[in-house]
């Protein structure tokens, strides 16, 4: 008779439960989070027929952590459900809505029971591409934090040193490039940087980094930070600048996180043998690309079609139909790091395809709003992509976006 396992997890031990196809409870167990629980564990599951060819699938309200780790290592059908879902099944056992954890394991494992098909089991990825997963994912979580430092610091300047932003907005990457920082580590008050000299300013900028143009943006700061300017009382503006100092190795921490994971994802990245299949396409990157493998995984029997992928990503629309009521709206439920990163495919294969350009100015003028028409480009290009990763071949243009390549052809003759 088969059996469906569900774990309900905690951060110092784990609830366990067996169910039979009758929903009958087989067995029960609270194992600790450590090697010894994994065995108790193994040793549960055979026990009640387990084995290479016929698995025992386990159900559990994550994806993450060494208990998982190790279960899909084994080769295990594990199935992570959403703990929204899980808490709906759980009122079908107890509509009084008590809870407890041995309850939950026992729900979990109801819930392959009764609905194996209406979920999915983890993929089947590489150790490769889960280490991209990690890199890519901890580098994009830099660049967010990196972001938020940005902000704070920017905020902060705003109230006693709007010059030093004027100063380095022209600058690639503003308040974040290495001459803004450096700068305002060697001067983070107004005071201090009206009194830097030109070679002061010089050596700071050779420091940061730079090799070209070192003499004109010497001038252009001394300019811009000699300026007059409205100052905080003394006492109060060497204050704000001890802020801004802690303010700024915030920024600095992040800024290098970001820079030493981005070269580590994209070392890794270059290794999977999809790299040139997914770098093929206009406006993905080493590292954009990193990001997307990151999330799509190399399982291919993880998306029966393009369209589930479209879905996975939120390219795809929701219709929402009720009687006479019918709605067609942006997906919200989805997958937020492959959504992020398909707007900026978008926005970057406008100026390396003229295919993906003609097709996001159609849809702005059939009246697509910006986001509108890039998320209908993203979901273009990941289909595209589908295709390509299952049939193992490069991007081609004039495949892609067949009716551009007639109108170039057009225009050349």
């Amino acid at each position: 008779m088969r059996a469906f396992g569900g774990i309900d997890w905690a951060s110092d031990h784990h609830d366990v439960a067996l169910v039979n196809q009758d929903g009958a409870l087989l067995a029960k167990a609270r194992i600790s989070d450590d090697l010894t629980g994994l065995q108790q564990l193994l040793d549960l599951l055979t026990e009640h027929g387990d084995n290479e060819k016929t698995p025992i699938p386990v159900a559990i309200e994550t994806s993450r952590g060494l208990l998982v780790a190790c279960l899909r290592a084994t080769k295990r059908p594990v199935y992570a459900i959403n703990p929204m879902a899980a808490a709906r099944y759980r009122e079908r056992h107890a509509v009084t809505r008590k809870k407890s954890d041995q309850l939950d394991a026992m729900v979990l494992a109801n819930v392959l029971r009764t609905d194996t098909a209406a979920h999915r089991p983890l993929p089947e990825d590489s150790e490769l591409v889960q280490a991209i997963a990690v890199l890519a994912r901890a580098q994009q979580d830099a660049v967010w934090d990196r972001t938020q430092a940005g902000n704070k610091l920017r905020s902060h300047l705003r109230e006693y040193f709007p010059a030093f932003l004027t100063a380095t907005q022209p600058l690639r990457d503003g308040l974040c490039s290495p001459i803004a920082r450096t700068i305002l580590a060697a001067a983070p008050t107004p005071a201090r940087a009206a009194a830097l000299t030109r070679a002061q300013l010089r050596s700071l900028i050779k420091k940061a980094g730079r090799k070209r143009s070192i003499e004109a943006e010497t001038e252009r700061l001394h300019a811009s930070l000699h300026a007059p300017q409205m100052h905080q009382l003394p006492l109060v503006e060497e204050a704000m600048g001890l802020q801004t100092v802690t303010l700024l190795r915030k920024l600095e921490a992040a800024c290098t996180s970001a820079d030493e994971l981005a070269e580590a994802a994209v070392e890794t990245f270059e290794k999977h043998p999809d790299a040139e299949i997914i770098t093929s396409f206009p406006g993905l990157g080493a590292l954009t690309g990193a990001r997307v493998l990151a999330e799509i995984g190399d399982d291919r029997s993880r998306f029966a079609d393009a369209k589930a992928l479209k879905a996975y990503a939120g390219a795809a629309p929701v219709t929402r139909a009720s009687g006479k009521s019918v709605a067609v709206m942006a997906r919200r439920v989805k997958n937020q790091r492959l959504a992020s990163v398909g707007y900026v495919w978008a926005f970057s294969a406008l100026t390396a395809s003229p295919g993906a350009k003609a097709h996001y100015d159609r849809r702005r003028n059939d009246g697509d709003r910006h986001t509108a028409a890039q998320r209908n480009l993203f979901n273009r290009m990941i289909g595209c992509l589908h295709h390509c990763l299952t049939k193992r071949i490069h991007y081609d243009e004039a495949t892609a976006f067949p009716a551009s390549a007639d109108q170039q052809l057009s225009a050349a003759a």
